[in-house]
């Protein structure tokens, strides 16, 4: 039963994410949830207060956000994976089976708040995240408010949208505003507990958008999401706008539009409103992805007077959309053209990190670097490498997306590359872990700002800390399992009619 006001009210609090590149190689099994990486290692009851404090993400906006309210807040399951491909069967059940038999065992509630991702994909279900809300639905029954917040890449469903009271998502990429969007979605559960019912509406959109495009700091996004707000200073209750995942296969892939409001002919009109105005921009989105020479040999350009760094983005590589994070094309284009003052950052390869570490600091070693994930076409790069630096994996991110993430990734180490005229360094590590804060280069002793090229394994997300030193950033079309270039990628599932990229060729489904 609903509460009489909103103070003094039990609400139940946990979380589950992953978002999931089914075109990518390994799944995210059982535990790959368990371990502390760049995110906070699976936590049960009271320990998530603690694991997720001072950290920029939804739960623990929520939680800053609901206290002063006078909440009474009872702790479920929080955990996530790296990126990856499938969630395994077996993780989803042992996780969604805590997460509901601790909800039925927190005794009497009156609502409930769920840290979801919204991109998840499991071995046998396409939505991931619409199972787990019908799951809980199923423990709490439906007078219950369940709050939801959501990733700005959440490929949206009509179950979520069923199941959930409300969903509140990202309005950042790179996702400064996660702590922000968990403290909105403590908001919508108050007016709920409050006795509103908001009527919801829900549009999706006919065609995808590569990630690269997706980057809120630039047209046609920025605008899109000052209507977002705009509608809702205008009197909505809540309106967002997700703008997809998609290297996921999935029927319900892509861009969403969701709105709520006590008037069900407000929440369509405001639906209405952004929707027309997503349609009306789908030309306006541009991708601007060069080849891994062009891009060094304009990088390069900018070795003689200093103006801060050229940043290049790996960004098919991206371990942070599932990608493999081995793979050496833009690193060899580097050395190949003689690039200088050049620093590689993160490649994933946790037996040359041992090696390194077995040899120490100052020795050389000749090795096959990378490359070892086992996708098509894809080889290591073999050279002679000296260590220069060493280190544990334990940092503290201080950018403004991952301010005070604590990392536990393993053996890292710092390689100079002793093959031709070029002056390459390599940050290698055992952990996928997305490129997207300075403090991966300072924990191997490396000043990001003084250096004359960064390659950085990321899409976007590294813009919100590398942005303010780049003399330019440069997205460069490398090899990965994060396809880029949409028209050419092999869906099988998705829904046909839709168009492959702004103004892209139509999935016909045959």
């Amino acid at each position: 039963m609903f509460a009489w006001g909103i103070f003094m009210t039990r609400i139940a609090i946990g979380g589950f994410q992953h978002e999931t590149n089914t075109f990518a190689m390994a799944k995210a099994p059982f535990e790959e949830f368990e371990r502390h990486d760049g995110w906070p290692a699976l936590t049960r009851g009271e320990g998530i207060f603690e694991a997720v404090a001072g950290i920029n993400i939804p739960i623990a906006g929520f939680i800053e956000a609901a206290r002063p309210a006078g909440h009474e807040l009872v702790p479920l399951l929080w955990c996530s994976a790296e990126p990856s491909s499938y969630v395994t069967r077996d993780a989803f059940e042992r996780i969604t089976a805590m997460l509901c038999d601790d909800l039925a065992a927190a005794g009497p509630l009156d609502g409930v708040y769920l840290d979801l991702h919204g991109a998840m994909v499991v071995e046998h279900f396409e939505d991931g995240e619409g199972e787990t809300l019908r799951r809980v639905r199923a423990v709490v029954g439906e007078g219950i408010p369940v709050c939801v917040s959501l990733d700005l890449h959440a490929n949206v469903t009509e179950a979520m949208v069923e199941h959930a009271t409300s969903l509140s998502i990202f309005r950042t990429y790179p996702h400064v505003d996660m702590a922000a969007t968990g403290a909105r979605a403590s908001a919508m559960l108050d007016r709920a507990l409050a006795g509103e019912r908001l009527a919801k509406a829900f549009r999706k959109a006919p065609f995808l958008v590569p990630l690269p495009d997706q980057c809120t700091d630039f047209e046609p996004n920025r605008t899109l999401y000052e209507r977002v707000v705009a509608l809702e200073k205008d009197g909505a209750a809540g309106v967002d706008l997700a703008l997809g995942f998609p290297p996921a296969d999935i029927k319900e892939c892509g861009i969403s539009v969701v709105a709520y409001d006590p008037d069900p002919a407000a929440a369509e009109a405001a639906a209405d409103s952004l929707y027309g105005d997503l349609l009306a921009a789908e030309a306006r989105f541009e991708s601007d992805l060069l080849d891994a020479d062009t891009a060094v040999r304009r990088a390069m350009e900018h070795n003689g007077p200093r103006s801060g760094p050229v940043v290049l983005a790996d960004a098919q590589d991206n371990p942070g959309a599932g990608a493999s994070s081995d793979t050496v094309g833009l690193l060899a284009a580097l050395v190949r053209n003689g690039a200088r003052g050049a620093t590689v950052a993160i490649l994933d390869d946790g037996e040359i990190a041992a090696l390194a570490h077995s040899v120490g600091v100052g020795a050389s070693f000749t090795a096959a670097l990378g490359g070892k994930s086992g996708q098509a076409g894809q080889v290591p790069y073999d050279g002679r490498f000296r260590v220069e630096a060493l280190g544990d994996g334990h940092f503290t991110c201080y950018g403004e997306m991952y301010s005070g993430t604590k990392t536990n990734l393993g053996p890292m180490a710092l390689l100079r590359i002793e093959d031709g005229e070029s002056e390459v360094r390599v940050i290698v590590g055992g952990s996928r872990f997305q490129c997207l804060d300075q403090a991966v280069f300072r924990h191997l002793g490396v000043e990001p700002a003084e250096q004359r090229i960064l390659a950085v394994k990321s899409t976007v997300h590294f813009r919100a800390d590398f942005a303010p030193i780049a003399a330019e950033v440069l997205v460069v079309d490398s090899p990965g399992a994060h396809p880029c270039r949409l028209a050419g990628v092999d869906y099988k599932n998705l829904r046909p009619g839709v168009r492959l990229g702004p103004g892209g060729p139509v999935f016909t489904g045959e």
